[in-house]
């Protein structure tokens, strides 16, 4: 529903209850005034503007209510939390009379609602990021069962005066990660967006009087020298957080062309020298990690590798902008102050990298109420919805969003105005490979990496073969 729409209506009926409430029960015909008398010519008046009244009164009473809808919207519960989900429902609500949210919010959401879709009921309206263990949300972009929503980025935000694609920050719908089918049609409307790179204890590095390498080689000297005090250079709260540093250095290596050719499973790509550099970079990290990572790089555990750089035991961490709000309530060594900074260039005079993750929310193919869906994604991208979300640390990629920000998050997403290339973009979609997950096989493997299981040649080697499926089935 537009919201002029609304406001013509509310005002209409508030008239109308004005009107009734004067005529009350009683005569509704006006007294002439006495001949003569100086009020006879405002008694001429009033007859029009009652008459005028009514006939509002009388049109008004044919303009059909507010449609009562019901819009079912299914969010993951990130580090963000449950509350924002809660009170952006309910402005929307406020905005769309007639409308109800019919919200649910879980941190295991596919378990949640794959059996009811699978019995044919559906969401209207899904937030679900790429990328997680049950690929719910890739299955569907495989199975062709996503409604498009290249529509919803030409339409007006609600409440606002600018269009959608004018509202989101530029390069975001220019990524496999909205266009998974790399034919320039969204699928994904971008969400949450963090700048992700390595976290590390800054008050650590003033207390020593450490510099922040800016290289690789700067990099494993940290490591060596750190190690006398017995603090080690890395850890990773799983394997699934080397999604976003492979990534920065693939695309450090050799390139945006080069990462986007990873990224469609280009013959041999994988077995390349740009890609050698990356597993053998991260290989040779994985000597510097700290012991009990791997035991512990797991979900039921994985603050304990976080907790290890609250207690200088490890130096850096990958990971994004949600962490602080995650170990909020941590314990932390004194004098502890959040950094940030890019994944380091792999090649002597390049830039350092930080990959762009964002969340995804989307449509189903064979969701029931399709338009209201599409405007609840197109409030997404309001200032009334923003500012709800920036409250909890959960940022929409929208123009002039830093004016809500403060603290620590000033600092993490000013990364890309202190030198960092931005790296957006992951695996395009492809049919169903069965037993071939391209993440798993690529970053999953970092775990016998690190504990010595696996060599870096028979990693190379599952990688590329993995890609040569899926690029048999790409669409």
């Amino acid at each position: 529903m537009k919201l002029k729409k609304v406001i013509s209506t509310v005002l209409a009926l508030t008239m109308m209850a004005s009107v009734l409430a004067g005529c009350g029960a009683g005569d509704t015909q006006k007294t002439p005034a006495p001949a003569g008398d100086g009020a006879s010519g405002s008694s001429q008046q009033e007859a029009p503007k009652e008459e005028t009244r009514q006939e509002e009164t009388k049109a008004e009473a044919e303009t059909p209510a507010a449609e009562a809808q019901v819009l079912k919207v299914a969010a993951f519960e990130g580090g963000y939390g449950a509350e924002m989900w809660s009170e952006v429902a309910a402005a929307f609500e406020a905005s769309h009379p007639g409308v109800t949210v019919e919200l649910t919010v879980d941190k295991k959401l596919e378990d949640v609602i794959s059996p009811s879709m699978k019995a044919g009921d559906y969401p209207d309206v899904v937030h679900l990021a790429t990328g997680r263990e049950a690929a719910l949300t890739e299955t569907l972009t495989k199975e062709n069962a996503l409604l498009p929503l290249t529509d919803v980025l030409e339409m007006t935000v609600p409440g606002e005066d600018v269009k959608v694609k004018d509202k989101i920050v530029p390069g975001f719908l220019d990524t496999l990660a909205t266009n998974p089918y790399g034919d320039g049609v969204t699928y994904y409307a971008p969400m949450f967006y963090s700048p992700c790179g390595l976290f590390y204890n800054a008050g650590l590095f003033k207390e020593k009087g450490w510099d922040v390498p800016a290289t690789w080689e700067e990099m494993w000297a940290l490591g060596d020298l750190a190690a006398a005090d017995g603090i080690a250079l890395f850890t990773y709260p799983t394997t699934g957080y080397f999604d976003a540093f492979t990534y920065a250095t693939l695309s450090s290596a050799g390139g945006s062309d080069f990462f986007n050719r990873c990224m469609t499973y280009e013959d041999g790509i994988w077995e390349s020298e740009d890609a050698a550099k990356v597993f053998e970079l991260i290989a040779k990290l994985g000597t510097y990690t700290e012991a009990t990572t791997v035991a512990n790089a797991n979900n039921d555990n994985f603050t304990k590798n976080q907790q290890l750089i609250l207690d200088n035991k490890a130096i850096f961490c990958p990971n994004g902008t949600w962490l602080p709000g995650e170990m909020a309530d941590a314990p932390r060594a004194d004098g502890f102050e959040w950094g940030f900074m890019a994944i380091p260039a792999v090649n002597a005079g390049g830039a350092g990298c930080s990959f762009c993750w964002f969340e995804q929310m989307w449509i189903p193919a064979a969701a029931e109420n399709q338009d209201m869906a599409k405007e609840f994604v197109a409030y997404m991208y309001s200032d009334e919805a923003a500012q709800i979300f920036a409250k909890s640390a959960a940022i929409q990629p929208i123009t002039g969003v830093s004016d809500y920000l403060e603290g620590d998050n000033k600092l993490f997403y000013s990364i890309y105005d202190n030198g960092a290339t931005a790296v957006m973009g992951g695996f395009a979609a492809t049919a169903p490979v069965e037993g071939v997950n391209m993440l798993d096989v690529l970053c999953g493997t970092v775990n016998s990496i690190v504990s010595g299981d696996k060599t870096v040649e028979e990693w190379q080697a599952a990688v590329e073969d993995a890609s040569d499926k899926l690029r048999a089935a790409m669409e």
